[in-house]
């Protein structure tokens, strides 16, 4: 079994059960944007998976409406992945809103797996459901907690 902590960034968890291999990565933006999606899914592949038979689950993470960041932030994505520029909603002043769940969720189909699932849950917003880091920082509260993605083989 596998586990990844997370409380805004993204979860992905993958499976191929014809080659009984399974993954997992923590992909914050940074990961995201650096390719750590990829790397998990060339890992499996080096232990006997196939991307054709690889299927994906992004789990609950920072949605849009709540991830509020600046225009430097905007320019390193679009310098780096310019097909990103429809996930970066106009905010206030110079911020925007980025969809950092879609962008993943992109990053997994441009890597050609079969079948990619979103859960959809924005943890910033749904507080009676996730932790959030960025909500704590909003109420200043002094910490706060983590979700856990377990994946796991048959048998």
């Amino acid at each position: 079994a596998l586990c990844i902590l997370t409380a805004d960034c993204v979860p992905v968890l993958f499976a191929d059960r014809k080659a009984s291999v399974i993954g997992a990565c923590h992909a914050g933006w940074k990961g995201a944007l650096g390719g750590i999606c990829e790397a998990t899914i060339a890992k499996m592949e080096e232990t006997g998976a196939s991307r054709k038979d690889i299927y994906a689950a992004v789990g609950p993470c920072i949605g849009q409406k709540s991830y509020e960041v600046g225009p430097e932030f905007r320019d390193t994505f679009l310098k780096e992945a310019p097909w990103s520029a429809n996930l970066f909603h106009p905010g206030e002043g110079d911020r925007f809103h980025f969809n950092i769940e879609t962008f993943v969720k992109n990053r997994l189909v441009k890597a050609g797996l079969a079948f990619v699932d979103v859960i959809g849950h924005d943890t910033c917003e749904l507080e009676d459901m996730y932790f959030s880091n960025r909500r704590r920082n909003h109420r200043d509260e002094p910490d706060y907690g983590r979700q856990g993605s377990v994946i796991m083989l048959e048998g």
